[in-house]
Order: structure tokens, then sequence, then C-alpha cells
């Protein structure tokens, strides 16, 4: 066994005889965010990849394919059996992808570390090439994403969206197969995979603003574990931590989930923190936008309170399925 001292605490390093387990969902991508994760893990402290495991768990999201997210219910449709493994103590950290995350964590469960944002923006994926705005009326559009769909929908009511769930490569291959002319894909899952290629091109967030926390890696741990905690402290990002502390006070404050039309996203510049909220019915028929800046340290606060004017905006009913 060896140990570092960090600070005051001597911490105990994982072996390949006793590896650290990283736990993640089975996708391409997943993998590539959990492979991530242990690189950077390697190199904050000399360790061999033998001094890891990789433990892949199939999730409900994962494994219900063939309804909407809407039809299956619920939060944590791509997190609750990691979640269970992990407070099971199968796993020691858990790797997601923020933008699937619900804002609250089961108790006993922490997630604090964020490593480095990749691009935000949608990327536009259409074999055929061209633009958003010059596809031709009745175009099927495919995607499983409410925003997109609402956001598509608002700017272009003239358009078909068709529903389009699986993971990157899934989606292309119905691409292949004619479900649909073109797609949504998130630019930082794309150039993580080294496909940046794929996009026609990528969609600028004055035209299209992300779902909360695209681009984002968050990295879950238990509450009680001090030993995940100290080292995950050595690869976190406090930038992209900043940005999502607002990001998601916005989304809780809207009750968010992958049910409802959300997109926000928070930006640095020096000292001060510029949030872009918006929401919209479900069919496209309206959105409602804001954006305000403040000190980071009252980015949190401010973004509930940008929330909390949305809604009043909205009245009753907003969110409800059309």
């Amino acid at each position: 066994m060896t140990q570092v001292t960090l600070g005051a605490m001597a911490l105990d390093l994982p072996t390949p005889a006793s590896p650290f387990r990283i736990g993640t969902r089975g996708s391409p991508l997943a993998l590539a965010q959990a492979y991530e994760t242990r690189s950077r893990l390697m190199a904050a402290f000399g360790l061999a990849e033998e001094a890891f495991e990789i433990v892949v768990i199939k999730t409900t999201g994962d494994a219900v394919l063939d309804r909407p997210l809407k039809e299956i219910g619920g939060k944590g449709l791509f997190t609750r059996e990691i979640e269970d493994d992990m407070l099971a103590g199968k796993i020691d950290i858990a790797v997601h992808s923020m933008k699937d995350m619900p804002v609250e964590q089961p108790g006993g469960l922490m997630l604090d570390t964020y490593l480095p944002r990749e691009d935000v923006r949608d990327a536009f994926v259409a074999p055929a090439g061209g633009t958003l705005a010059g596809l031709p009326a009745g175009t099927k559009v495919g995607t499983s994403s409410l925003r997109r769909k609402a956001q598509l929908l608002n700017k272009r009511p003239d358009l078909e969206v068709v529903e389009f769930r699986g993971n990157v490569q899934t989606r292309l291959k119905k691409l292949e197969a004619g479900v649909a002319a073109c797609t949504f894909l998130a630019m930082a899952g794309l150039n993580r995979l080294g496909m940046a290629h794929v996009a026609a091109g990528a969609i600028e967030t004055d035209e299209m603003l992300p779902a909360v926390a695209q681009g984002a890696i968050g990295i879950e741990r238990r509450a009680d574990d001090l030993r995940a905690a100290e080292m995950l402290e050595a690869i976190h990002d406090g930038a992209t931590g900043q940005r999502l502390a607002a990001e998601r006070a916005f989304l809780g404050a809207l009750d968010g989930s992958c049910e409802t039309p959300i997109a926000g996203l928070a930006e640095l510049d020096g000292g001060t923190l510029r949030l872009r909220g918006e929401i919209l019915r479900t069919d496209g028929s309206e959105a409602l936008a804001d954006a305000e800046s403040a000190v980071i340290e009252d980015g949190p606060e401010m973004a509930r309170v940008m929330a909390t004017g949305l809604l009043e905006r909205a009245g009753d009913g907003f969110f409800d399925w059309r």
C-alpha cells in the first residue's frame, strides 16, 4: 500500500491489488468520460492504470429505449442504479454527464467534483449537410430532448420532430436508415469521442441555449469517503464548479427534469458570472428568457431569483404536456 500526505492527512492510494473502482454507464461516450477521469487521477498521483477498475452499470435510461423519457417517469433515469451500487460499496466514485444529473443527490452521496468543461454548444448533424435554418418545411428532425424539440419548434414550427433515443452511435445509425434527415448531438460528446467531423456545424448559444450543465463531467462519491474526497479534490476544476452552481440552482428552483424544456448557461468574465436562462412550453409555442449578471459568489442566489421571475411570467400550466 502506497501512502501520500495531503495536508495533515495520510492518504492510502489504490493499487492493482486493491483498485479504485470507477462506476459508469457503458456507452462509448460514458466510457470516454470515465477514462478521462482515470487519466487525470493517474497523472495527479503518479498511479498506473492497473490501480483503477472501470465498472460498467446499466441504468433504466439505457435499458428502456423504445419509449420517450417522459413516459418512463421520475428523475435519475441515467443515475439511479449507479448511485445504488455506490451506496452499497460496489464502486468508489461515479462519473456522470452533468446534464443527466438530478439537482438533489440521494442521502449519503456527494457531488462536488467537476472536470474542465468542454464545448457547451449543440451540434447540428445532417448527412446531407446544410444548416438548420435552411431545412425545407416538413423535414423530419430526430431528437429525444424536450428542450431541443421545444426550441426547434419555437423557431421552425413547420418541421416534423420524431423520437430519436440512444447513444451517439445509435442515433447516427438511425440517420443512415432514414428515420430522420438530421438530429442534434452535444459538441462536447463528439469532441470527447474524436468525432467532431460528424457535425455539419455547431449551433451558437444565441440561437439554441444548451441544457443546464451541458458539456460538463461530474464525479460523485460517498459523503463519508475521505480518501475519495481527497483524491477528487486534486482534479476538480473550480471555474466549472462556479458555473454549474448557478446553472443547477436555476434548474432546482424550476424543479426541472428530463420532462421539462429548460435551458441555461453561466459564463465567467473575471469575477462576474453571467447567466442566461430559458423555459419553453413543451410544444414550442412559447419561450420565456432572461439574463442577469452578478459577482460569482452570488451566482446561485441570482439564478434562483431569475427562475422565480420566469415562473411568475409563465403562470400555471406552462410546462403541461401538449
